[in-house]
């Protein structure tokens, strides 16, 4: 029995050995992996952060770091997370001032708030809706069989649901007055900033002295607030009315957050600076065109729509190229150049792309509206909307259907005449 005994109890121990030995071997190889994991994302950080990829030749992380030159008071890469928590003031600001200041103003104006009324709950065109919000003739005609209604019952369900999804005309305004708010404040604030600045006045010398360029306090605050805007707008453009220009919006607020960040963490917080404003100014008359026409303010409006157009064309199409030449040509004669010049230029090139694009479509709104008298829409607006229309029995002509002013929707003349 004692034999028995002590031949368990040294069994139990050895198990407790192998279990003990397996625990070890189980967290070696964890640490180990850790380990691994570890030293690829440091080696994959080094590379993408690689002084010769950031920097010009001969300088180091360390040369531009805060504290390194006395004389000289370098960007900060930690002041980049700065922006993400001030966007959230940012956010809270346009609640309140929606709320409290420019909603009131709206509704004093006579703004519709109310949306259009509810469509009757038929749940086989609800189906239908959710599958997609376009309907063809082909299908129209199946429901109106299938639910023994005609197909005008039909297109009238279809245009009531659609407008329902619609934003009211008074969020819309909400909008456009607290974007041409910040505009203007930011337009202003920036030339305030940049008045006494050398490379407001010659873009050259955004390069001299490079990199050792010190950040004033002033820098420091457009910089950080406008990065928080940026990003306040690209959270909530998921929530705020629907643009035609979604996705070409969306990567203009990255490439533009990605220009802004690339800049200060390289210290070409100069030339980020003059993108910045010249940015800024189109946007101020656009956003008062659109909020002059949610106030039926018609021939405001055109004037408004008329100086952003021509705004637009001298700051997009005009001062913002002169910045790309200065980078590209002027640059490489002051300086020698690395390779994140070219990543800093092929961002650039792709906003002056969607500047472009953006261009031929407000120069296609304006010389249809030379044409028919009047002003047929915003491209760079929401779904719902036109910049302006010149009386109220006006029915516009687009790409061959006729916009149904009361509803906002298109339909096909053939149908129209039958109906």
């Amino acid at each position: 029995m004692k034999y028995s005994a002590c031949k368990k109890k040294k069994g139990k121990e050895n198990n407790k050995k192998i279990a003990v030995e397996f625990l070890k071997i189980d967290s070696n190889s964890t640490k180990g992996s850790f380990k691994t994991v570890m030293n690829v994302l440091q080696k994959v950080r080094d590379t993408f952060w690689s002084t010769n990829v950031w920097l010009p030749p001969n300088t180091t992380w360390a040369d531009i770091a805060p504290g390194s030159h006395p004389d000289v008071n370098h960007a900060d890469y930690r002041d980049l997370v700065w922006p993400l928590p001030m966007a959230l003031v940012v956010m809270l600001v346009r609640y309140a001032l929606e709320r409290f200041w420019i909603a009131p103003i709206g509704k004093s104006l006579g703004i519709r708030s109310s949306r259009s009324k509810k469509a009757a709950n038929i749940p086989l065109l609800e189906q239908a809706y959710e599958a997609s919000n376009k309907i063809n003739h082909k299908k129209l005609t199946e429901m109106a069989k299938h639910l023994d209604m005609t197909e005008r019952q039909i297109e009238r369900w279809w245009r009531l649901r659609r407008a329902q999804d619609k934003p009211s005309t008074l969020t819309k305004f909400c909008e456009n007055t607290w974007r041409c708010i910040y505009y203007t404040y930011s337009f202003i604030f920036g030339l305030i900033v940049l008045w006494d600045k050398s490379w407001l006045w010659d873009v050259k010398n955004c390069w001299y002295g490079y990199p050792h360029q010190s950040i004033t306090n002033d820098i420091w605050w457009y910089y950080m607030i406008s990065m928080s805007f940026y990003w306040s707008l690209t959270v909530t453009q998921f929530f705020d009315v629907k643009r035609k220009d979604f996705w070409q919006m969306f990567i203009h607020h990255m490439v533009t957050l990605m220009l802004m960040s690339f800049s200060w963490v390289c210290n070409l917080h100069r030339v980020g600076s003059l993108v910045l404003l010249v940015h800024d100014c189109a946007d101020i008359f656009l956003e008062a065109a659109k909020l002059t026409k949610y106030a039926n303010y018609q021939k405001l409006c055109d004037i408004i729509f008329a100086i952003f157009t021509v705004v637009w064309i001298i700051t997009r199409l005009g001062f913002y190229p002169r910045i790309i030449y200065s980078s590209s040509v002027e640059a490489p004669r002051i300086l020698p150049m690395f390779p994140a010049y070219y990543i800093f230029n092929g961002l650039l090139s792709m906003l002056l792309l969607l500047h472009i694009i953006w261009t031929y479509m407000i120069l296609k709104i304006v010389i249809d509206s030379l044409h028919k008298g009047l002003m047929s829409g915003d491209i760079r607006s929401s779904d719902s909307e036109d910049i302006s229309q010149s009386s109220e029995n006006i029915q516009t002509a687009v790409n061959g259907n006729i916009m149904d002013k009361s509803t906002g929707n298109h339909i096909k003349r053939k149908k129209a005449s039958k109906n």
